[in-house]
């Protein structure tokens, strides 16, 4: 009985610990979201009335509507070339116990522990060292860089279930490394390339660090949209579009579960 009361209060603490840290990464959240339907002119929690003044606003605001724009083309490139980039990195990378493997394992990894106020810094000088000037596609190169990790380490969680011997299997066939490739490797680990590129994108699209040095006066993503008009004013807008934005994300995600299995890749690699 003592150790099952152990057992009991062991348990009752865990929860407890994990429900307040639920609800504390999850309060902001919630917020904005109510606060998105509010009546009022203003932000203000909790809302004096309730309307969805907010979101039909969003379909007329060509400011808004520009700038996520923007953000999706910059997304969609970023994410492109992240999947291609990253899931060659890893067929080079995975398997190798080399010195060389490790090194550009670690060389990959490195824009995730940078500081990201300090990479993007460091692009903007490389950049201007080049002559090169800022624009939509310096912003892609950027966001390629930052992306690029979660695409290889998603897709290494992947290789790393694949048996060696299917390859060599093919190869005693007949198959070349090609067809190989395309009918045997891509196939199998297409569940870790389609996870990694599908958090690729997120990070991608409201990234801000990266963005806040590498886009012209012409190229206005969301984020960078936000920010600015949350210095300026209190805007509501500004709470809708967070609304759609989590919503949108919910969706995704659950429908990426449904489709590919995004969590069981997720768990895999942790």
């Amino acid at each position: 009985m003592p150790r099952r009361s152990a057992d009991l209060a062991y348990a009752g603490f865990v929860w407890t610990i994990a429900l307040g840290a639920m609800l504390l990464l999850l309060a902001p959240t919630v917020v904005v979201l109510i606060t998105s339907f509010t009546g009022a002119q203003t932000l203000k929690f909790p809302p004096p009335s309730w309307s969805l003044r907010w979101y039909r606003e969003l379909l007329s605001s060509d400011d808004l509507l520009a700038a996520t724009w923007t953000s999706l083309k910059v997304a969609f490139w970023a994410t492109l070339a992240c999947t291609v980039l990253g899931t060659a990195a890893t067929l080079g990378i995975a398997r190798s116990r080399s010195g060389w493997a490790r090194f550009l394992d670690s060389l990959f990894m490195s824009p995730m522990v940078l500081p990201a106020m300090a990479f993007g810094l460091a692009l903007l000088m490389v950049f201007s060292l080049m002559s090169v000037r800022l624009s939509i596609w310096t912003l892609t190169v950027g966001h390629v860089v930052i992306c690029t990790p979660f695409v290889i380490r998603m897709v290494s969680a992947a290789v790393q279930q694949l048996d060696p011997l299917l390859d060599d299997c093919s190869f005693s066939l007949g198959a070349s490394r090609l067809y190989t490739l395309r009918r045997i490797t891509l196939p199998l680990i297409s569940r870790g390339m389609f996870a990694g590129g599908f958090v690729a994108f997120l990070s991608s699209f409201d990234h801000v660090p990266v963005s806040l040095f590498l886009s012209d006066a012409r190229t206005e993503v969301l984020p960078i949209k936000l920010w600015q008009i949350l210095e300026a004013d209190l805007d509501v807008r500004v709470a809708a579009v967070s609304g759609v934005i989590v919503i949108v994300t919910l969706a995704g995600l659950i429908l990426a579960e449904r489709l590919s299995g995004l969590g069981a890749s997720v768990q895999q690699r942790a």
